[in-house]
């Protein structure tokens, strides 16, 4: 596999390099250090795998990936950060990356790249790994399956079965961004209907807060 690498620290990015390019199936193409750098060099390389840092002072990875996806939907961005912030990993699945993981364990970089060439999203931390381990079993017994881009109904009917069609609302909404009062006004119900529903919801799935709901919902458009 083809990747590049972009990170705003010039050591991070050369030692990441030195070690995947230890690995017989990786070929570290090239490396960047700022949001559009990451959007020239992918142009121009056309690597299997982008590994890009969210937060740099060039130009922010999330931005950058956006306008790389916008010209290519099927690249696959992968964030390696220190930054395991709620917001962060809902807006990178939301935008379609392929992965999030964290900085301090780079042995687990390689394996997260083979099974993104192989089509698994690569999701790593607290928050994720209960929502994607739900996700999957959820799924597992499933005949249709949501497929990435799928329909509202492809969701609704798998991982999310077990909700009301009020529920369901809720989830969209929470997976939008919205807090409570923003729900509340858009589904024509008090904010604490929100809260009763969301309580409901988190119980149902075995999920500990909105942010897991956020994460499992965009998890289930990418996989199936």
């Amino acid at each position: 596999m083809k990747v590049l690498i972009v990170d705003d620290d010039a050591l991070v990015a050369q030692s990441l390099s030195t070690i995947l390019s230890v690995e017989d199936d990786v070929d570290v193409v090239g490396l960047g250090g700022s949001g559009p750098e990451a959007v020239e060099r992918y142009r121009e390389l056309a690597p299997d795998i982008l590994l890009m840092d969210i937060q740099m002072p060039g130009g922010d990875g999330l931005s950058a990936a956006e306008r790389i996806l916008a010209e290519d939907a099927g690249a696959r961005i992968v964030f390696l950060t220190t930054f395991s912030d709620d917001e962060y990993i809902v807006r990178a699945l939301k935008m379609g990356s392929r992965g999030y993981l964290i900085k301090q364990d780079v042995a687990q970089v390689a394996p997260a790249l083979r099974s993104v060439m192989a089509g698994v999203c690569v999701l790593e931390g607290e928050v994720l790994e209960r929502s994607a381990t739900m996700g999957l079993s959820a799924r597992s017994g499933q005949q249709s399956q949501a497929q990435p881009g799928g329909s509202r109904e492809d969701l609704r009917g798998t991982v999310f079965a077990a909700l009301t069609d009020r529920e369901y609302e809720v989830v969209e909404a929470v997976a939008e961004g919205l807090d409570n009062a923003e729900a509340a006004a858009r589904l024509f119900m008090s904010e604490g209907t929100v809260r009763n529903h969301i309580s409901s919801i988190l119980a149902k799935l075995g999920l500990r807060n909105r942010t897991q709901v956020a994460v499992m919902y965009y998890r289930s458009a990418q996989t199936g």
